[in-house]
């Protein structure tokens, strides 16, 4: 057996074993696009559980502390969400005296520390995750990730059978939650980036991104669902669920075209060599001989646009996750059209928020795919989303359907550049032209963005809940301050952009003005 023989056979061996039965019953005649369409409905559903698994919390609160859905929530602003009211009416019913030592004087306070914690570590586990991430297999990596949050989320859960009181049990609990919960985002976006070239990364990943409002809802559902059995029931069903979709990545998961042996071309990072609609495998030539090595966190904030994207997602996600934990709460105290909604139909009208921010991702990757722009395209979505903050607070309340309205094209403008930064932005410079192709860095350079901006989005609802014991306008202007911001970071970058277009478009105008005279020589 001779060396790319035994290379081969070893690639093989490493390929997920529902990659393996897939090629067998179709005699190894399996497009590229199929591969395509199986990773991102994989990662989908695997970054969809982590979010239903991380929302659990929030809805448990309430039945932990009854107090914490009314009292307190000037500094710990999170509300059970997403519910009807006979939903809602049941829950009250079974909050009873909550569940020590969450139902003492301090339990909201402690509520609060949960989170806290859970988003501290979370943020700091996000760069050693993204440094590890690129120094090994990530479907592995990931498997670990996913099966080890359902561990944890499942062992708070078991707090309630094992009538567990102590708060640092489900401090430590939440803690290696949070830490094995960073290792989902920079996996899937390096995954989907090794799939999918920069020409249409944008549209495609938008759409793709829709799985953080699809978990988060989902999440909801499931846990006010098991609350009627047991608050433990909340936890244990979506840390089974996480883990079981962690078993589908390890068995389905392609990493990269090289890992199942899948030739690929340079120009489109990277569509492959096909003969018709099949793939030639395994195609090994002497490029896949060479040995990648992962860069390290230094040089990755050194890449160009790394810093500014960053410094960017940090004020764009301090302003979506202040309105993601402050929303229903301001929505349920703002009288709409002289009237109070309850906590459960703010819940439900909160969710506009998300809808809008869906098509907003789609939207902003789109337009950065036409314009080939990503700097250009988040600079604007975030200054417009100065004057839909000032509208939604200052006219949100003249009616239902305006107040739907201005919802929806705040939550379009403020999560569109979060959700194109944290996909298309990060997907790009982890394969930037300065990498010259011998070195990996996708996961590192998403978990340095993504972990940037998740201390903005541990800071935003913080200091939200300090300042609304003000003013609400207040907080309208921090948010709009730090929008304004946002878009300021990326000034050095949208004018080399602009500055790029422009010299292109001289260049496009040169050639042509040169063409009649080539013609007429001719």
């Amino acid at each position: 057996m001779g060396p790319l023989s035994e290379l081969a056979h070893a690639g093989n061996q490493n390929k997920p074993y529902g990659i393996q039965f897939l090629k067998c019953i179709r005699k190894n005649r399996v497009s590229y696009k199929t591969y395509q369409a199986i990773v991102l409905i994989v990662t989908f559903f695997a970054y969809a559980s982590y979010h239903a698994a991380r929302k659990t919390t929030s809805i448990v609160k309430s039945t932990l502390d009854p107090e914490s859905s009314e009292l307190g929530l000037k500094l710990f602003p999170w509300k059970i969400t997403y519910l009807s009211e006979p939903v809602e009416r049941r829950l009250s019913w079974k909050l009873g005296d909550g569940w020590a030592p969450f139902n003492g004087s301090d339990g909201t306070a402690l509520l609060g520390e949960l989170d806290v914690a859970f988003l501290s570590i979370y943020a700091m586990g996000m760069y050693f995750s993204g440094h590890i991430g690129d120094r090994m297999d990530l479907r592995i990596f990931l498997t670990i990730g996913m099966v080890g949050t359902g561990l944890f989320t499942s062992l708070f859960g078991v707090g309630y059978w094992a009538n567990i009181h102590n708060f640092y049990y489900y401090l430590i609990m939440q803690m290696l939650a949070g830490l094995l919960q960073s290792t989902g985002w920079p996996s899937v976006v390096a995954v989907v980036g090794n799939w999918f070239g920069k020409t249409k990364r944008g549209l495609i990943m938008g759409i793709w991104n829709a799985h953080t409002s699809v978990g988060n809802i989902s999440g909801s559902v499931i846990a006010a669902a098991m609350l009627s059995y047991g608050w433990g029931w909340s936890f244990v069903v979506p840390g089974l669920i996480i883990a079981f979709i962690g078993l589908v990545v390890f068995l389905l998961l392609p990493v990269n075209p090289e890992s199942i042996g899948i030739d690929r071309d340079e120009d489109e990072l990277n569509s492959p060599r096909k003969t018709g609609e099949e793939v030639r495998e395994p195609l090994l030539g002497s490029d896949s001989m060479v040995k990648e090595t992962a860069v390290g966190f230094i040089e990755a904030w050194k890449i160009p646009g790394v810093a500014p994207f960053a410094l960017c997602l940090f004020f764009a996600k301090l302003v979506a996750y202040t309105f993601l934990y402050w929303l229903p709460f301001y929505i349920s105290h703002t009288a709409i059209d002289g009237k109070y909604l309850s906590s459960g139909a703010a819940g439900n009208l909160s969710t506009m928020f998300d809808v809008g921010g869906v098509l907003g991702g789609i939207l902003a990757g789109h337009i950065s795919d036409r314009l080939d722009a990503r700097a250009i395209t988040a600079a604007s979505f975030m200054y417009c989303a100065i004057p839909a903050l000032f509208f939604y607070r200052s006219y949100g309340h003249i009616s239902l359907t305006v107040n739907i309205a201005l919802m929806f094209i705040t939550g379009m403008f403020v999560n569109g550049p979060y959700a194109l930064i944290t996909t298309a932005v990060s997907a790009d410079l982890g394969t930037h032209k300065s990498l010259k192709g011998n070195s990996r860095a996708l996961a590192t350079v998403t978990a340095i963005i993504d972990g940037t901006g998740s201390v903005g989005a541990a800071i935003g609802p913080l200091l939200t809940g300090y300042i609304s014991a003000k003013s609400w306008s207040a907080v309208f202007t921090m948010l709009m301050g730090a929008a304004l911001i946002a878009g300021l970071l990326l000034t050095r970058l949208v004018v080399a952009e602009v500055t790029a277009k422009i010299e292109e478009s001289r260049s496009q105008s040169s050639a042509a003005s040169r063409m009649p005279a080539v013609s007429l020589e001719v």
